[in-house]
């Protein structure tokens, strides 16, 4: 490893953190300690590269425009939310049992990295060649194959970070790289917003879509650097064995309390999408407000990602209960606005800041909950803890999705408040979820 890149990884390490050098080393070993700067620096950079790649392709922006320049049929776009989210959470169960047979675990994490690569590469080179249903099936094809690819990514990396990177930097490596994929992608989205830029235009779209699948490319590079030890191997081998592990939610309360918390949290996602069409109602330009929660949700991930990775390493339960609470308050807020102010809804700028304030609460959700599952536990029960939780979560994020069903009968700011209320129901349970961090 170049000196340089050391010494880098070294002065970043000392200027996010502020602990003892003694408190370093209590739960990971010497040597990943003394290595502990350094894969903090290119764990860092690694997520900030793929999660501005999730931002340049996202399925709810880029993706469901390139179908309609495609000319994909209708029901494409109804399917690639769900497949990108669940299509990465639901096999995770069979997944760690891969992973858990793995002594050096980054690998799987490059590996997968490199499919998604070739996903999102063969994504820009369809919207530049194919056409109508075909063009349709393949996007959702190359989803699927992305999803499956960024499962083992998912629970690879929150096992090398349980293994390289000690409890109190854990929450501030998650919130720094956040923050910095969220100020990328507001440089991103002023280049495409520049005069010149034709977002019609097929080959646009396919540069797009090409530069961010190279992005995951760079990635797998970085990421194969980092200095991880050997460590525990074994558990499920087999399907059955596999879902044996669902026994983990009968058996271990603290992880069937997260689980049930993490369920009732959905609720900061899937709120997202009724602002937007709750803005798209009421306002007068669908372009300029399109725009406007773009920039909140990129300034949202720039200002706040540090704060909860900071505030995640002193309590990362506390941080699941604020953010909840602070969902639950922007959605009761605005549906009380929609149904006694409605006036104020037109307003160029309630919406896109309401939907900030739900940005900043979504990025404390994820940041509290990515860190507290990996203090949750250490070696073969972190990783069955990643992919147990997230599998469940996959299936429940379709059931709940279904939500969008009410918005004939109630209304987009009914749904909201629906949402809402999940939110201070998880609040509510976070609060007897025990604390991981130490004191």
């Amino acid at each position: 490893m170049d000196p340089r890149v050391r010494t880098l990884g070294e002065n970043l390490y000392e200027f996010l953190g502020d602990e003892e050098d003694a408190r370093l080393c209590d739960d990971i070993d010497e040597a990943a300690c003394r290595e502990s700067p350094l894969s903090f620096l290119l764990i860092l950079v690694s997520n900030a590269l793929t999660k501005l790649g999730d931002e340049l392709s996202s399925p709810k922006t880029t993706l469901a425009w390139a179908a309609g320049v495609v000319g994909a049929p209708a029901f494409v776009l109804g399917y690639l939310v769900p497949i990108r989210e669940s299509g990465s959470m639901v096999p995770q169960l069979f997944i760690g049992a891969r992973v858990r047979q793995l002594a050096v675990r980054k690998w799987a994490w490059v590996v997968g990295s490199l499919v998604q690569f070739l996903s999102v590469a063969g994504l820009g080179l369809t919207v530049l060649s194919l056409d109508g249903a075909v063009a349709g099936w393949a996007m959702l094809g190359l989803v699927t194959l992305f999803s499956l690819a960024r499962g083992f990514c998912s629970v690879a990396a929150k096992d090398v970070v349980g293994k390289t990177i000690t409890k109190p930097r854990r929450g501030r490596l998650n919130g720094w790289s956040a923050s910095m994929a969220g100020g990328l992608a507001l440089a991103a989205g002023a280049v495409l917003a520049l005069p010149g830029i034709d977002t019609q235009d097929r080959a646009v779209l396919a540069a797009l879509l090409l530069a961010a699948a190279a992005l995951w490319l760079l990635a797998a590079g970085i990421f194969a650097g980092v200095p991880e030890s050997a460590g525990e191997t074994g558990g499920a081998r087999s399907a059955a064995e596999a879902l044996g592990q669902l026994g983990l939610l009968a058996t271990d309360r603290p992880f069937r309390r997260f689980v049930l918390t993490r369920s009732l949290l959905m609720c900061s996602a899937l709120s997202a999408p009724f602002y937007v069409a709750l803005a798209q109602q009421n306002g007068a330009s669908t372009g300029w407000l399109l725009g406007s929660f773009v920039v909140a949700s990129g300034v949202a991930s720039l200002v706040s990602a540090p704060f909860w990775g900071r505030f995640a390493d002193q309590s990362s339960r506390r941080v699941m209960v604020v953010a909840a609470l602070v969902t639950s308050g922007i959605g009761l807020f605005t549906l009380a606005v929609a149904r006694w102010l409605p006036g104020l809804l037109a307003a160029a700028w309630f919406l896109p800041a309401a939907y900030f304030v739900l940005s900043v609460a979504h990025n404390g959700v994820r940041v509290g909950r990515k860190t507290y599952v990996v203090n949750l536990a250490g070696g073969n029960k972190r990783t069955d803890y990643v992919a147990v939780s997230n599998s469940v979560i996959g299936i429940l994020l379709l059931v709940v999705g279904s939500v969008g069903l009410l918005t004939p009968m109630i209304g987009h700011d009914g749904v909201i408040g629906v949402l809402a209320a999940m939110g201070l129901a998880g609040a509510v349970l976070g609060r007897t979820l025990p604390e991981t961090e130490e004191s």
